[in-house]
């Protein structure tokens, strides 16, 4: 797309991510009849994807595979007219088009325009930061128990973390392993009481109350690593072969903080209506400042996030009803 083609014919919106949030906008806005286009992450991609069951989603009795229902939803709003492209967006500035002010989007080697732009960048799992989880990602080291789950068949594993995400993905991990600890720095898990049900009753996991790990090590691969109890100080080593790690997320927002306000997390603020500080820029699913992070979540945050892209260009173009 050259530099004339952007200038002379900017998108009513670009969405910027391609996850259930971004996926929703995208087939609302759409829908609405707004030339809509979605970039989706060239290095990244949404969390729904590595997520082997969602059995929590309104209407889908017994579950869904993550990235089946992601790909539905694509093809949903493609239906609708979204145009879809690929691109690590690096940087969003203030544009002009005639008389009407917008904004440049700024993806790899290419640039597009559009009046509003809806963030939906989604989030990252956040690391340990400690000794050995850099040096051996992929040689044991995972944020994603269905990618790596059949690396670890009858052998034995960590999960670190106690929420759902955490203790759903150790659940999925028995299907392999031999044994899977989970370890948990407080004494109780936050996850919901059907999933901690289900992993109280499942003979392969155990568990490490009140404990943090101090490092990963090994040789090639990992071999172990050291726990630490964080009442007693006690520390010991457990001989594993992989360490899963699921202690929360990271909003993928780095590109975006000069531009709107975040909270001290990285989570974008908004307003009930996903406006952003910035008038026309909008942001919605787990790249926001919140405290649920579903996929019903997201959903319902995209399509409100549409709606007022929607109202906005239409009072831009001053043909607002």
């Amino acid at each position: 797309m050259t530099e004339q083609t952007v200038s002379n014919s900017p998108y009513d919106v670009v969405i910027i991510g391609g996850g259930p949030a971004g996926l929703t906008a995208g087939m609302y806005a759409a829908r609405a009849d707004l030339r809509t286009l979605a970039i989706e992450g060239g290095s990244t991609v949404s969390q729904i994807t590595a997520t082997d069951v969602i059995e929590n989603y309104p209407g889908i009795p017994g579950g869904a595979n993550g990235l089946e229902l992601v790909e539905r939803f694509k093809a949903q709003a493609v239906g609708f007219g979204l145009e879809t492209a690929s691109g690590d967006v690096t940087a969003v500035t203030r544009k002009r088009f005639g008389d009407r002010e917008g904004w440049e989007i700024v993806a790899g080697e290419q640039r597009y325009a559009a009046l509003a732009v809806i963030i939906a960048t989604g989030a990252a799992w956040r690391h340990l930061g400690v000794p050995g989880e850099e040096r051996f990602i992929g040689r044991g080291v995972s944020f994603c128990a269905t990618c790596d789950a059949p690396l670890f068949r009858n052998r034995e594993v960590v999960v670190v973390g106690g929420g759902d995400t955490a203790i759903q993905e150790a659940l999925y991990l028995t299907r392999f392993a031999k044994k899977v600890t989970v370890i948990h720095r407080r004494d109780r898990l936050r996850a919901t009481a059907i999933l901690q049900k289900r992993a109280f009753a499942n003979e392969k996991i155990v568990f490490a109350w009140n404990t943090v790990v101090e490092a990963i090590d090994g040789l090639d691969l990992i071999q172990w690593v050291r726990l630490r109890d964080v009442k007693t100080g006690e520390k010991k080593e457990l001989s594993v072969s992989g360490v899963f790690i699921f202690v929360g997320l990271t909003p993928n927002t780095a590109a975006f903080r000069d531009l709107v306000t975040a909270d001290q997390g990285g989570g974008i603020l908004v307003d009930a209506n996903m406006q952003t500080s910035v008038p026309g820029i909008f942001a919605c699913g787990d790249c926001t400042a919140k405290r649920l992070r579903q996929v019903v979540t997201a959903c319902g945050d995209g399509a409100t996030a549409a709606f007022s892209a929607q109202l906005y260009v239409e009072e831009l173009k001053g043909v607002a009803y």
